[in-house]
C-alpha cells in the first residue's frame, strides 16, 4: 500500500467550539501521522481557490449557495477573529479514504456515530447550513491540489 497525504481543515465552527484537539486526537488514534499544521487566516481568495472545483456544481449551482460556502470557510457566520482555520497535512496508508472514514459524512445527520462529524457536527436551523467542523480531501488528486493551496513544500515534514 502506498503512503498518501491528505489535507484536513478544522473549520471556523470547529475552532469556535474548541474542537481542534478532539479532532486531532481522533486522527492520530486512527494511525495517521501529522506532517504539517498551522493556523491560517482565510482570505476570500484562499476560500475561492480551495472550493473552486465546487463552484457551479451540485447544490452550488446556485450562486448564493456557493457564496455562503465561501463566507462559512472565512468564518463570517461564526464571528471568528482573524478568519482562522487550522490547516493540517496527515499521511499514512490510504490516508485519504481513512481520514474521511474518521471524519464522517458531510451531512452531520448522516455521519456515523463516533466520527468527528457524527459526534460534533450539527445543522444550523437558524441559517440552514451544515456545521460539520472539519474538511478532509475527497481523493488523492484533490488532496494534492488542496495541499499545494494551503502549504508551501518546505512547511511539510517528510
Amino acid at each position: 500500500m502506498a503512503i498518501e497525504k491528505t489535507l484536513i481543515l478544522i473549520k471556523p465552527d470547529g475552532i469556535k467550539r474548541r474542537l481542534t484537539g478532539l479532532a486531532i486526537d481522533r486522527l492520530d488514534n486512527a494511525g495517521f501521522e501529522m506532517t504539517a499544521a498551522k493556523m491560517v487566516s482565510v482570505t476570500e481568495e484562499l476560500a475561492r481557490r480551495h472550493y473552486a472545483l465546487l463552484e457551479g456544481r451540485g447544490v452550488f449551482k446556485k450562486k448564493e449557495m456557493f457564496e455562503q460556502l465561501i463566507k462559512f470557510l472565512m468564518g463570517d457566520f461564526h464571528g471568528i477573529s482573524n478568519r482562522r482555520v487550522m490547516a493540517m497535512v496527515y499521511q499514512g496508508e490510504n490516508a485519504v479514504k481513512g481520514a474521511r472514514a474518521v471524519v464522517g459524512s458531510t451531512n452531520p445527520e448522516e455521519a456515523a456515530p463516533g466520527t468527528i462529524r457524527g459526534s460534533f457536527g450539527r445543522i444550523s436551523s437558524a441559517h440552514g447550513y451544515y456545521e460539520n467542523v472539519i474538511h478532509a480531501s475527497g481523493s488523492t488528486e484533490e488532496a494534492e491540489r488542496e495541499i499545494k493551496i494551503w502549504f508551501r513544500p518546505e512547511e511539510i515534514i517528510e
